[in-house]
C-alpha cells in the first residue's frame, strides 16, 4: 500500500469542476494582477482569520518580508524568534538587516518559549516573531504581555496555521502583523507559491498596499522603496474557491489526528517510549503537519520509506546551527531542546483524504519496525 506524506491529487478530485471553469474564464479575461479578483479573496479572507484588512502577497515569506519593512526594522536591530522553524522565519529577519535573536522551544508544543523571550530582549530589539509552528499557536498570551509591557510589536509567523486558535482569537489576529504561507502542502494551498498578510491597524494595512507594489503611491510616484509581494489574479481564484472547504479539510485533518492517537495507543508504541504523539493545547490546533517523536527516527524514515510510506524531517538543523548564521555566534548545546527536536521529529502522512485502511498502514508498519529491533543506522 502506497500512503503519500500528502495527497493533493485527492484533493484537487473533490473540487475540479468548482475551479476549472472560473480559471479559464479568468484566463479568457488575460487580467492576471491584482484586480477584483484578488480583493474578493482578500476581503473573504480577512473575514475568516478575524480581522478587518488582509492583503495577498506572493509567498509566505514575502509575507514575512514585508512585514518587517512596513514596521521599519532596520540595520543594527534585532528581532527574537524561534530556534526552530522553517528558514524564512529567520532568513528575512538577516534580509532587512537586522540581527536574529533566537530563543528555545517548549518540548511539547515546538513553539517559541516565552521565558526564553524575556530573558533576550535587550535595548535593541525592535520585534518579536512567534512562529504556530506546525498548526498550533504559540503560547500568545504570555507573548502579548510582554509585548505590551516592553512595547515590542509581535509579527505572527502564522505559515502553517491558517485558522488555528488560542483562547478563541485566530492566528494572525494578536500581533500587530499575521503572516500567511499558501505553498500548496497548507491546509490552503495555492497552484503554486502564495502568501497574506493581515492587521488589525488600518494604518499599517495602507503601508503595506503601498510597499507591496514597489512604494508607489500613485503608479509610478515613489516616496518609499517596497518590493514587487502583489499576489497573481489566478492564485487568488484557486484560493478564494478553496476556502470555502478549509473547515472541512481542517476537521478532517482533527479526525485523521485523533484516529492515529486512538491506533498508537492501541499499538502500544505510546506507553513504552518509542513514540510521542503530537499535544495540543490551549486553543484549536489545525494539524498543518501530524509529528512524531520517536527513537532511532532516522532508521526509522528508511523503513517507512521501503514500506512505500511518505515521511519528513522539519527541520534536521535548527536555525542557530545553519551555516549562513555562525556569524551570531550560538555554538551547539545552546538550545537544547530545539536540537533535540531537529534529531527526533519526524512528519507521518497527515490530510483530510487519508483513509482507515491507509493510516493502521502506517501505524503498523512502525510497530513493525520498534518489534525487529532495527539497529540504529
Amino acid at each position: 500500500m502506497q500512503v503519500p506524506l500528502l495527497d493533493l491529487k485527492a484533493q484537487y478530485a473533490t473540487i475540479r469542476q468548482e475551479i476549472e471553469g472560473p480559471v479559464l474564464e479568468l484566463i479568457a479575461s488575460q487580467k492576471f494582477i491584482l484586480g477584483k479578483v484578488v480583493e474578493d479573496f482578500e476581503a473573504d479572507a480577512a473575514r475568516y482569520c478575524a480581522v478587518p484588512h488582509a492583503l495577498g502577497v506572493s509567498s509566505g515569506t514575502d509575507a514575512l518580508l514585508l512585514a518587517l519593512m512596513a514596521l521599519d526594522i532596520r540595520p543594527g536591530d534585532e528581532v527574537i524568534t524561534s530556534s526552530y522553524s522553517f528558514f524564512a522565519t529567520a532568513g528575512c529577519i538577516h534580509r532587512v538587516g537586522a540581527r536574529p535573536i533566537f530563543v528555545d522551544i517548549d518540548p511539547a508544543t515546538y513553539n517559541l518559549e516565552p521565558a526564553g523571550v524575556r530573558s533576550a530582549i535587550t535595548a535593541r530589539t525592535r520585534a518579536l516573531i512567534p512562529v504556530h509552528l506546525f498548526g498550533q499557536c504559540a503560547s500568545m498570551q504570555h507573548l502579548l504581555e510582554i509585548s505590551e509591557a516592553r512595547g515590542i510589536p509581535i509579527v505572527e509567523d502564522a505559515a502553517q496555521a491558517i485558522g488555528a486558535e488560542y483562547c478563541g482569537r485566530r492566528a494572525g489576529g494578536m500581533g500587530r502583523i499575521g503572516c500567511f504561507s499558501f505553498f500548496p502542502s497548507k491546509n490552503l494551498g495555492a497552484f503554486g507559491d502564495a502568501g497574506m498578510v493581515t492587521t488589525n491597524d488600518p494604518a499599517l494595512a495602507d503601508r503595506m498596499k503601498i510597499l507591496r507594489a514597489h512604494g508607489a503611491q500613485p503608479k509610478y510616484y515613489h516616496r518609499v522603496v517596497g518590493g514587487n509581494f502583489r499576489l497573481d489574479a489566478l492564485q487568488a481564484l484557486v484560493l478564494h474557491i478553496k476556502l470555502r472547504h478549509l473547515d472541512d479539510w481542517t476537521s478532517g485533518r482533527q479526525r485523521v489526528a485523533g484516529r492515529y492517537g486512538e491506533l498508537f495507543r492501541r499499538s502500544g508504541l505510546v506507553g513504552c517510549g518509542h513514540v510521542r504523539l503530537p499535544e495540543a493545547r490551549e486553543g484549536r490546533h489545525i494539524f498543518n503537519q501530524f509529528i512524531l517523536r520517536v527513537q532511532r527516527r532516522d532508521a526509522l524514515k528508511s523503513h517507512l520509506t521501503a514500506q512505500g510510506i511518505g515521511t519528513e524531517i522539519y527541520y534536521p538543523v535548527p536555525l542557530h546551527l545553519q551555516e549562513c548564521f555562525r556569524y551570531l555566534g550560538y555554538a551547539e548545546g545552546a538550545f537544547p531542546e530545539s536540537e533535540a527536536a531537529a534529531r527526533e521529529t519526524l512528519a507521518i502522512p497527515t490530510y483530510a483524504e487519508l483513509t482507515v485502511e491507509q493510516q493502521e498502514h502506517v501505524v503498523d508498519a512502525i510497530r513493525k519496525f520498534y518489534a525487529s529491533g532495527s539497529p540504529t543506522p
